[in-house]
């Protein structure tokens, strides 16, 4: 069977879930049990997958489903709490004294306080707290989900710890003879660390516009104007952020390694933004505030259940909490992520066998499942929220409230995510005795293609890979063997195929502003069902911006073209933003108000 049918056949699963989610705009309780029954189908029948393989693809799917439940459990769970408490109030008020702006908020908020969330946790979870933060201080939930999705990017790639290098990419290239044959004298380790100076380069110049990006779609999309000049307009502010967190992130990235450059950057980042936000240092005037409308103009796909939940504060608690005690359940979740993740002793302990949940070679395969509750983000989130019950001293029936809110909201979230992860499981591990897994396939497919332009087109099987697997970690581990391999035989030598590698790492963490679960999980965080075909299509700008520029500069880097590459990176930026300003242009294809659905 020729090339062009497989190809076809492993582009089914990927063009099932965006058919039904972008196209139909179909909800992901209803677009993903039907993709996860494509792709069983196909890998089955179409690909010679066997049927032990689906069936251990798929328990491991759910068993990975049970814990981003939890993520999103323990997240809202937390929220929650401190709603009931009344002391969501105390944080609302606080975000007002720093910036009435709701786009100082959100780069606040989002943008600093999400990447450092993303650098101690990862997987998701910073959409999970930002999400609904946002929300209970007056956003929209989808514009909340949005731009929690949109810093997704820049932080993901050193995110819980350095985990997608020292896992992802090093799971892949580690002990590979290939890779060994290629260095010759040149240390691996040494290796590892040239590639994770190339992630914070190209992350840094990549990512120190998102917060501007970020704005822009806010104002686009939720703005009374639907303008994305409106968002242009803090652009000092946005770009001071951007540059207070990948400056030091690029720096610690070259210096320390993969562990800290999104911790440490974004807690850097918040010690200069928030106190100049205070001091007013580029903050617009009074007059040049942005709000959004009036709730009663809001459109109906903007409002999840959380909305509805803050118009009403008759059932929660009110009471005096004063600004450090509303936030000190959200600093205690950052300090025991931290301590947690860096400490080894504590992590040995929370993740020994007598606390691991683990079964080798489900049904004869290689396929197993490994999970240590303890250790998952969402159990942490649930303790603080016990320990702001007796900190805020809640009524019983307060918190009891809390509780039951947050089990209807997790169950409405797995209802799709039971069906998504298992689906993606099985499209990673469709390797036969004659067929790599459908991903690659299609990746060295599209090598082939391509030839020299590889490293244009290297972010983009990173992002992909991302789109599916759910994850830069599991993308990187996917195809970090095989970029290495790519710019082999386009013939770069070692030193020019780490930017490839650190290419398919910045791919690998713009694609987790489109990955299902992660629009599936944020989503249900703030009560909004059904809408996650919407916040890919949005998110779709974004994350192509990002990928573009980082394989233009990355190709403008290898070829040596210094010049090409300033002038390519900003003819990029300017032809965007054009574009994006051209109401006719824009209308067409972006929602307004007035307009088609996004």
């Amino acid at each position: 069977m020729n090339s062009i049918l497989f190809t076809i056949f492993a582009l089914i699963p990927i063009v099932s879930v965006f058919t039904f989610l972008v196209i139909l705009k179909w909800p992901a309780n209803r677009a993903m049990p039907i993709s996860l029954v494509l792709t069983a189908v196909t890998a089955y029948f179409l690909w010679g997958t066997s049927s032990q393989i689906i069936f251990a693809a798929t328990l491991n799917g759910v068993v990975t489903t049970l814990e981003i439940m939890l993520i999103v459990f323990g997240a809202v769970l937390l929220l929650n709490t401190i709603k009931q408490s009344g002391a969501i109030s105390t944080i609302r008020e606080g975000f007002i004294h720093i910036s009435p702006d709701r786009r100082i908020q959100a780069i606040i908020i989002a943008w600093l306080f999400g990447a450092f969330i993303e650098g101690a946790a990862g997987f998701g979870t910073p959409a999970a707290i930002a999400a609904p933060l946002l929300v209970a201080i007056g956003f929209p939930a989808m514009a909340a989900v949005l731009v929690a999705l949109i810093i997704q990017s820049t932080p993901v790639s050193f995110g819980a710890i350095g985990t997608p290098i020292l896992v992802g990419v090093n799971g892949s290239l580690a002990d590979q003879p290939r890779v060994e044959s290629a260095l010759q004298t040149l240390d691996y380790s040494s290796y590892l660390l040239k590639i994770t100076a190339n992630v914070g380069l190209f992350h840094m110049l990549v990512g120190i516009f998102i917060p501007l990006f970020m704005v822009g779609m806010l104002t686009r999309f939720f703005g009374k104007n639907r303008s994305f000049v409106e968002g242009l307009k803090v652009w000092k502010f946005a770009l001071f952020a951007g540059a207070a967190f990948t400056l030091p992130y690029y720096l610690i990235a070259v210096y320390l390694g993969p562990e800290f450059p999104s911790l440490v950057g974004a807690l850097i980042g918040m010690m200069i933004v928030i106190p100049a936000a205070k001091r007013g240092l580029f903050i617009p005037t009074k007059e040049n505030i942005f709000e959004f409308e009036n709730r009663a103009d809001w459109e109906a796909e903007w409002i999840g259940r959380l909305n509805n939940e803050n118009t009403d504060i008759s059932n929660t608690q009110q009471g005096n909490i004063s600004l450090l005690r509303a936030w000190i359940p959200y600093v205690l979740v950052a300090f025991l992520l931290v301590l947690t993740r860096i400490t080894p002793e504590i992590k040995s302990f929370l993740t020994a066998d007598f606390v691991t949940f683990k079964i080798e070679q489900l049904f004869g395969t290689t396929i197993g499942i490994k999970t240590s509750p303890l250790y998952v983000p969402g159990t942490i989130f649930i303790i603080i929220s016990i320990t702001t019950f007796y900190l805020h001293r809640m009524k019983k029936n307060s918190y009891k409230k809390a509780w039951k809110d947050s089990f209807q909201t997790t169950v409405s979230a797995g209802t799709a995510l039971i069906f998504a992860v298992p689906m993606i499981k099985i499209f990673l591990n469709t390797q036969t005795e004659q067929l790599t897994s459908m991903p690659l396939y299609l990746a060295e497919n599209l090598a082939q293609l391509v030839g020299p332009l590889w490293p244009v087109f290297a972010p983009t099987i990173g992002a992909l890979g991302a789109f599916i697997a759910g994850s830069n970690t599991f993308s990187n581990m996917m195809f970090s063997i095989f970029q290495f391999g790519a710019a082999q035989n386009i013939g770069l030598d070692v030193h020019d195929a780490s930017y490839v590698v650190a290419l398919q790492a910045i791919g690998g963490a713009a694609g987790n502003m489109i990955c299902v679960h992660n629009v599936v999980a944020a989503s249900a965080t703030v009560g909004l069902i059904g809408k996650e075909g919407q916040l890919i299509r949005k998110a779709l700008i974004p994350m192509s911006y990002y990928v573009l520029a980082a394989g233009i500069i990355g190709m403008a880097i290898i070829t040596g073209g210094i010049n090409l590459w300033y002038l390519a990176y900003g003819l990029l930026i300017f032809s965007y933003l054009l574009f994006m300003k051209n109401s006719k242009g824009s209308r067409n294809l972006l929602k307004g108000k007035n307009h088609l659905s996004a």
